[in-house]
């Protein structure tokens, strides 16, 4: 070793070797599978939604409250397309006088509710009304309450204590079914009625309250259709069924169809077509971003193709308001989920709320972490809401699947990546690629008091060793931190920097990363790595090296391999060498081997020393252990291999500039034992792979000669050894 080489250098370290670095600054816990649920999360959370002003346009064909008036009726018979077991629903609602159907808002109920109620009160010469979400005291239904005490049902806040009472009075009701004018004075024989019960209905009341309304419109030959969404209350029904039949909703394409035949009735044949070559274009489809729309969606979609048509609607107004239907889901989930106001009444609408934010983080993962994530966050709102009450979890679920319908997801078939292997898992997804970013824009958005939970959520999901865990809570906290920074600072990224997990420093630094790809909070994430790279804290310092190993925080690869040559500095090299190979195994490795042999002639020893251990690693780690922010497409196919081979069979031009740093690496003197070591194992890992092989043995030539400086006899003695072995 040169005199040169020990510059800088104090003297109790001089002589030192270098070992081949062991694992990366978290032990293994980013490794397997990391690389693909990084992507999986990006591709899931990076999409442009609709402008935050554009709110949902009113339902094109609203349905009035009160006695429908007869040519309203018969518009209803042209648009509407019968559901899958219409026949059923009407012989069992003609049979009983009363049906309840269990779906979502949004799927067509009420549509279908109208239309059995008109064909049967048609034959019964009676009309229809619908009574929206209260029954008119004016029906004269006895006391509910009656019912539930006579069977034995416990009276409690989900039973009004009085439907219909026959005075003008009005009885004070708990959060069951109000009292409320619709134009109806009694209940009519043959007249058809449709109810919409209150989404927080108590699962214990319904029965009773169907019973109560069954017999009462029975009695006076009516027929009921109910309308219940989907909740316990729900499920409880669905499982007596003596009442309640599942709600499967019409094809969107039908719906659309007949609705646009409607709205161009009149007008020029072309239109007509025009409307529906426009529908099957991809850029409407990627706005939309939902599998299926549901009808009351479809029905919104028309209107605006019909406008669009006629000329009214410009081409990227329509693809702004398409942009739109996901946002205005997520909206009306959570106005929905802010109506209780206490526990344990609010737990349905706590964990639903719970359930569609976990899934936006989750989207696309294993059931069981996302049912797991689900839950703790339900513990995080519970808690919030009333510090008091420790919520338990229920058990048995009424209905498997069912809660995953309230959150316009399904299940199938899945895989989680483990590094070397992957294995089947039972997947979970949204049904729409809009719905996920949207979930978790809204609830952090337009919800205050949604943060603090949510912060301590995704923190605690931050600590789990499981990549296919904190890497998804990682990306979404940045994604968080990019729409608030001054908040995501301070409850996501410094809280996660400064605790002793190494993990959760990992965390911080992806978060802080994905943060920064937002144009106007990069500068500020770059002031604060350089503030930390510069301090005193050894836990924020790491975090920077961390952090500036996706490339991002910096604005460029280059920007970034220069704060790392600065840590370099104040740091061992093992958590500034995994962030530059880091750097290597992504999109500009030529620019990162140019840094790495810049550094290797500098007179600063812990630089050199940076190059050197970057340059082992790179012979001894996996490509995809180093998975990034950012796609690279062109190592795909080499992910299983180390990166030093990976780059030279995607970047042939690389190859002189690695030659260089590898000679180095194994003639001087501090480095050469660990270099022999790791290039004998790099090729026996080698040998079993016909394609590494070809490559190899295509660069090790270039390592034994360079000028006036041939390779050092003992590492040519030993990689001879290791050929001939193969």
């Amino acid at each position: 070793m040169s005199a040169a080489e020990d510059i800088d250098a104090p003297a109790e370290s001089r002589g030192r070797r270098l070992d081949i670095p062991k694992g990366d600054p978290l032990d293994g816990a980013g490794q397997p599978g990391g690389a693909r649920t990084a992507r999986e999360a990006r591709a899931h959370l990076h999409i442009p939604l609709g402008p935050a002003r554009l709110r949902a346009e009113p339902a094109p064909y609203p349905l009035p409250e009160g006695p429908l008036p007869r040519e309203e009726l018969d518009r209803l018979r042209r648009l509407y397309r019968t559901v899958p077991g219409y026949a059923a629903m009407r012989d069992h609602l003609r049979r009983t006088g009363l049906l309840a159907l269990c779906g979502e808002p949004g799927t067509g109920r009420a549509w279908t509710g109208l239309a059995l109620l008109s064909e049967l009160s048609e034959l019964a010469g009676g009309g229809v009304s619908r009574l929206g979400a209260g029954i008119p005291h004016g029906l004269g239904i006895p006391h509910v309450a009656d019912a539930a005490l006579g069977s034995g049902i416990p009276y409690g806040p989900g039973i009004p204590y009085g439907l219909g009472t026959p005075h003008d009075s009005v009885l004070p009701l708990g959060p069951g079914i109000p009292q409320g004018p619709s134009g109806v004075e009694k209940t009519e024989r043959g007249h058809g009625y449709l109810l919409e019960l209150p989404a927080d209905q108590a699962d214990f009341a319904i029965e009773p309250l169907l019973d109560r309304l069954r017999a009462h419109f029975a009695g006076h030959e009516a027929f009921c259709v109910v309308l219940v969404a989907g909740g316990p209350a729900a499920d409880r029904l669905l499982r007596g069924r003596r009442h309640a039949v599942p709600y499967e909703p019409p094809a969107a394409a039908d719906v659309l169809d007949r609705h646009l035949t409607e709205l161009l009735a009149d007008r020029p044949t072309g239109l007509l077509e025009t409307a529906h070559t426009t529908a099957r274009r991809p850029e409407l489809a990627e706005a939309l971003g939902l599998d299926e729309p549901r009808p009351g969606e479809a029905a919104r979609l028309a209107e605006l193709l019909a406008a669009h048509a006629e000329g009214r609607l410009s081409e990227e107004r329509l693809l702004e308001h398409c942009r739109s239907f996901a946002p205005d889901q997520a909206r009306a989930w959570f106005l929905e989920a802010g109506r209780p106001g206490t526990l344990p009444a609010a737990l349905p609408a706590l964990r639903a709320a719970a359930l569609r934010i976990a899934l936006a983080v989750f989207n696309g993962s294993a059931h069981s972490l996302m049912a797991e994530a689900a839950e703790l966050l339900a513990w995080e709102l519970a808690v919030t809401l009333d510090p008091q009450y420790a919520p338990g979890r229920p058990l048995f679920a009424a209905r498997p699947g069912a809660s995953l319908a309230t959150a316009r997801a399904v299940h199938g078939d899945g895989v989680e990546d483990l590094g070397d292997a992957s294995v089947p898992v039972r997947a979970v997804w949204f049904e729409g690629r809009r719905l996920a970013p949207a979930v978790l824009h809204e609830s952090w958005d337009a919800h205050h008091n949604l943060r603090g939970p949510m912060a301590r959520w995704l923190r605690g999901l931050c600590d789990d060793p499981r990549p296919q865990v904190w890497v998804r809570a990682a990306v979404a906290a940045g994604v968080l931190c990019a729409r608030d920074y001054l908040y995501g600072l301070v409850e996501l990224a410094l809280p996660l920097a400064r605790t002793d997990s190494p993990v959760q420093r990992m965390a911080a630094a992806t978060a802080l990363a994905e943060a920064s790809r937002t144009p106007e909070v990069r500068p500020a994430v770059n002031g604060l790595l350089r503030d930390w790279a510069r301090g005193d804290d050894e836990r924020e310092r790491e975090t920077a090296a961390l952090a500036h190993g996706y490339g991002l925080a910096a604005g460029s690869v280059a920007a970034s391999l220069e704060e790392l040559g600065r840590i370099a500095c104040a740091d061992d090299g093992r958590t500034t060498s995994y962030g530059v190979l880091r750097l290597l195994a992504g999109s500009e490795p030529e620019t990162v081997l140019t840094a790495l042999t810049r550094w290797l002639r500098d007179t600063r020893r812990p630089r050199r020393d940076l190059a050197l251990l970057t340059v082992l690693r790179a012979v001894t780690t996996r490509t995809s252990h180093l998975w990034g922010l950012r796609e690279v497409p062109e190592l795909e196919p080499y992910a299983a291999w180390p990166p030093a081979t990976a780059v030279l069979a995607a970047h042939p031009e690389c190859a002189p500039r690695l030659a260089e740093l590898l000679r180095a690496a194994l003639t001087w003197a501090r480095s050469a034992g660990a270099a022999e070591d790791a290039l004998v194992g790099w090729i026996r890992r080698a040998a079993g792979d016909e394609r590494q092989l070809t490559v190899l043995c295509g660069f090790l030539p270039r390592l034994a000669q360079d000028g006036d400086e041939p390779l050092d006899a003992a590492a040519a003695t030993r990689i001879r050894e290791v050929l001939e072995a193969l």
